[in-house]
């Protein structure tokens, strides 16, 4: 599976009914709480990989994926804007695109 075929799952599960959906309930909530549930998952995902849980790790991540998208569909950010500016530091090394977002 691609991000972008996780992204259509995320849009068809955002207009499904909040009753039977963890989504479309989960967006229901408002985007702040959408931010939450994405931290929850992202701390979990750092502490398997903190205790080398190879297994977990691998869970962790398949949510911070997930619910990165659907933090970025909560905030009407299309997977395709972060892939072209991920696209448009390849250009650069990565010490030089973080010192550029100093400036």
């Amino acid at each position: 599976m691609t991000l972008e075929e996780l992204e259509k799952i995320v849009q068809a599960r955002a207009q499904a009914d909040p009753e039977s959906s963890w989504t479309a309930s989960l967006l229901a909530k408002g985007p702040e709480k959408v931010a939450e549930k994405f931290g929850e998952e992202a701390i979990e995902a750092l502490i398997e990989a903190v205790k080398g849980d190879a297994p977990r790790l691998t869970s962790e991540a398949a949510d911070v994926l997930f619910h990165l998208l659907v933090m970025l569909h909560s905030r009407g950010v299309p997977l395709g804007d972060v892939m072209e500016e991920l696209a448009g530091r390849q250009s650069r090394s990565g010490l030089q695109e973080k010192a550029a977002r100093k400036s």
